[in-house]
């Protein structure tokens, strides 16, 4: 499926009708309209609406935001957002857990890593399917972040979701998903991530069969592009790669669940019709995908290597300049031609907490138990690093320019000490062999030299 097709189960979309179209970009104004004439021009909420639509504008940011970090659009749909979840009732949260959730967490406080979990035997959608590995910060304060796991077996079919706690980061392990927001839709597949901003109204189904992967729910200020700083203007993650969905909307009049998360919890309204009725919309509160291939690495053509940091995506500032609410972070396939240099990550403890996947093939520095699917978590000065295979292979093997090939681990990386819910406190998905990666690193130094 190409990204600008609109497939729609049980009920009728609309494509784009003018020349707009998936529009590259980041942070910018864009405007779309999927029937001509239900975009206003030079005025955001006329006295009565294009085409009988209602205008609405939903703020990412608060309205005094500086212009740089200004995040709002406008909307204009079939009906208003507020016949969306009236009426609503706290269902089951399932899996998901919100920041702070300390109470369920019985690990230990050092190194932490979980096998891939399996797919759920029932049907299961998205909501459904939502696990949440760990939580750090505060929802309520919008500082921190989750970690979840998502696996889904069955499509959203007249269920949506919106999430008032947060911005959803999406990034398929196996399977594709298709996401269908309220400003169009968005297709992605395993190497490609999806952004769903807070407040946003959307439906995931499946692409074929099922779909697993990785979710980081950022509390805090929006995702943007990190400072390149000497990097220069190039490099990394370019603007001109991140692409927006055209404008369509869902027209269906038939029972239809709204669930909305609010500080943790989740509710549901019983509404009539589909809340994905937005015809045209402009602004830069909106969702996008991203293909990390795109992403353009640096690293060291001399010795040592750059901090990881330089595998920087995406980051939501915080309220200290320089360290990150979270940084979403990748190491891809690339070079390493470092001199006379171990290559692989360092053995360190750091002040961040690093929640890490793999969506496919053989991370350097745990070439053994860390598998597509899986994941593990150091916190704040937990001490980690490379495991003795890997080690040896570093110290030892010749040196020459190497390619790390068909390899793509993702990084959420956060100031906020993370806590594991009940649900990775399960036994059967906990790797309970992983500090013994370490067991082969002997004392090398001669006994009184």
């Amino acid at each position: 499926m190409t990204d600008n097709e609109h497939i729609v189960m049980g009920g009728r979309i609309t494509g784009p009708e003018s020349s707009f179209d998936l529009m590259p970009g980041f942070n910018n104004q864009f405007a779309t309209e999927a029937v001509a004439g239900a975009l206003p021009i030079g005025q955001n909420s006329p006295q009565e609406g294009p085409l009988g639509l209602y205008a609405e504008q939903i703020s990412g940011t608060a309205f005094t935001a500086p212009n740089a970090q200004n995040r709002r659009s406008w909307l204009y749909r079939i009906r208003p957002s507020v016949r969306h979840i009236a009426k609503l009732t706290e269902i089951d949260s399932g899996q998901i857990r919100t920041a702070p959730c300390f109470d369920e967490n019985i690990l230990p406080a050092g190194q932490m890593r979980w096998h891939p979990a399996a797919m759920p035997e029932d049907p299961t959608d998205l909501i459904d399917g939502l696990a949440t590995m760990a939580s750090g910060g505060d929802a309520r304060a919008q500082t921190g972040m989750a970690a979840h796991l998502y696996r889904v077996t069955a499509p959203m079919t007249n269920r949506y979701f919106c999430n008032g706690d947060g911005d959803m980061l999406f990034v398929p392990e196996s399977g594709a998903m298709r996401f269908v927001t309220e400003y169009g839709v968005l297709a992605a597949a395993p190497g490609e991530i999806v952004v769903i901003p807070r407040g946003v109204k959307f439906r995931a189904d499946p692409g074929e069969g099922e779909a697993r992967g990785y979710v980081c729910e950022n509390y805090g200020q929006g995702f943007t592009l990190p400072e390149r700083g000497p990097i220069g203007a190039n490099m990394l993650a370019s603007e001109r790669d991140f692409l927006y969905p055209a404008a369509a909307y869902e027209d269906i009049e038939e029972p239809c669940e709204m669930v909305f998360k609010s500080m943790g919890r989740l509710y549901a309204a019983e509404i009539g019709h589909s809340p994905l009725d937005v015809v045209a919309w402009h602004g830069n509160h909106a969702p996008f995908k991203y293909d990390l291939a795109r992403f353009a690495a640096v690293n060291t053509v001399t010795f040592d290597h750059a901090d990881p940091s330089i595998f920087t995506v995406l980051t939501a500032p915080s309220d200290t300049p320089g360290i990150a609410n979270v940084d979403f972070v990748i190491f891809p396939a690339r070079w390493s031609v470092a001199e006379h240099s171990f290559r692989p990550p360092w053995y360190h403890m750091n002040a961040m907490s690093e929640f890490m996947g793999l969506v496919k093939g053989v991370y350097d520095a745990k070439p053994g138990g860390f598998k597509p699917g899986g994941a593990s978590l150091h916190n704040a000065m937990v001490p980690h690093g490379p495991d003795a295979k890997a080690f040896a292979k570093a110290s030892k093997t010749g040196l020459k320019p190497e390619r790390l090939r068909n390899t793509l681990a993702v990084m959420f990386e956060t100031r906020y000490p993370m806590a594991p819910t009940a649900f990775a406190c399960d036994p059967a998905l906990i790797d309970a062999e992983y500090s013994d990666c370490w067991a082969g690193l002997e004392r090398h130094f001669p006994k009184n030299p």
